[in-house]
């Protein structure tokens, strides 16, 4: 008599999922802080905004993934660094509206559970949560196969933060006059990757090589460079009043974003030649042959956020976000809007690989 189908034999091994619970939970009870009610292990998680320090709190929730760079990690089979990516791009995205993150919560999902590798990637999350001062309270690990190739794996992050409601950042304040401060960037970050995966495909260009950029690293340890963490230095610039608005720069790059955050009949207009392009964008841009206006409407091009702040703050802003770790300049103004473009970048002969002066909107 044949024997019976088991969900092992279906392809899911509960107690992998056990093993990686417990593995996790370590890293996990790191990241708690005031206002976390339980642990790991229920249906739901508990948070208590009074036990935060909130008095009429709005809060603030953001969602996102890392996108095609899972694909580099692994095929590198370096996990580690993902998390953090998985944190930025849900933390960053708070910060830009004077929240601040409180929790956190992730979904990994594979054709089959690989513990080393899962456990590196959640245990990557939480020392990303542990920096950006936010509780990793809960999340999901889902086995399907059939649904993901072998060896692959997809990561979803969710975050909830919250804002005094007198303290919401919203830009209708901004005004022509106004200046725009750049926050260096590490890399690439986590968008365009569907752009740099191409450009190596195209260019028969491995991952393993030793990195044209970073000495006694590979290409695939360069590009995997974490997304930064943009919490403790803008929110302190935030909590002083002295910023008017925040961009963060991922997917359509510093082109796509900065309009996001311009109220009507204004824009803005940037100097490329006031910050340094990071060599790996450089090197991109060269293998691929692209354009500026392709860089500026696909990567960060070095600024992972930019602030509006007003002339007269901005000297004390810079000195703040310096003060907090952040790679800091005066990178262009808001300008009355007179044409279709929102967003100008300006740059002199050479900036970027072009010859002549040039101008992306």
């Amino acid at each position: 008599m044949t024997s019976g189908y088991t969900y092992r034999g279906a392809g899911v091994d509960i107690e992998a999922g056990d093993a990686l619970v417990e593995a996790i939970k370590p890293a996990a009870k790191a990241t708690m802080r005031a206002g976390v009610m339980g642990g790991l292990g229920g249906f739901g998680a508990l948070f208590d905004l009074k036990a935060a320090g909130y008095n009429d709190p709005l809060l603030v929730s953001s969602t996102d993934g890392v996108g095609t760079k899972l694909k580099i990690a692994i095929a590198a089979n370096k996990h580690d660094t993902v998390g953090q990516d998985l944190v930025a791009m849900c933390v960053n995205d708070l910060v830009v509206q004077g929240a601040e993150p409180l929790f956190f919560l992730d979904y990994f999902a594979s054709s089959r559970l690989q513990v080393t590798a899962a456990a590196a990637v959640i245990e990557g999350i939480a020392k990303a949560c542990k920096e950006s001062g936010c509780a990793l309270i809960g999340g999901e690990t889902a086995e399907m196969p059939g649904l993901y190739a072998d060896g692959d794996y997809d990561l979803a992050g969710f975050v909830v933060g919250a804002v005094e409601r007198d303290k919401l950042l919203t830009g209708a304040d901004v005004a022509p006059g106004d200046l725009l401060i750049g926050l260096a960037s590490s890399g690439v970050h986590s968008n365009g990757f569907s752009l740099v995966r191409r450009i190596c495909d195209g260019e028969g260009i491995s991952y393993a090589m030793p990195s044209p950029v970073e000495e006694g690293k590979s290409l695939a340890e360069t590009l995997l460079t974490p997304t930064k963490l943009y919490v403790k230095g803008p929110l302190a610039a935030h909590r002083a009043g002295l910023v008017k608005a925040f961009a963060h720069i991922t997917g359509s790059g510093i082109i796509g974003n900065l309009p996001r955050v311009l109220p009507e009949g204004t824009a803005a207009e940037l100097d490329a030649a006031r910050w340094e392009l990071p060599p790996v964008f450089d090197w991109l841009q060269k293998a691929g042959r692209l354009t500026a206006s392709e860089m500026a409407n696909t990567f960060n091009c070095g600024l992972g956020m930019i602030a509006v702040v007003a002339r007269d703050k901005a000297e004390a802003c810079l000195r703040v976000l310096h003060e907090a770790g952040e790679t800091v300049s005066i990178v262009g103004r808001i300008t009355e809007r007179k044409g279709e473009a929102q967003t100008t970048i300006v740059g002199p002969a050479g900036a970027w690989g072009q010859e002549q002066m040039w101008v992306v909107s």
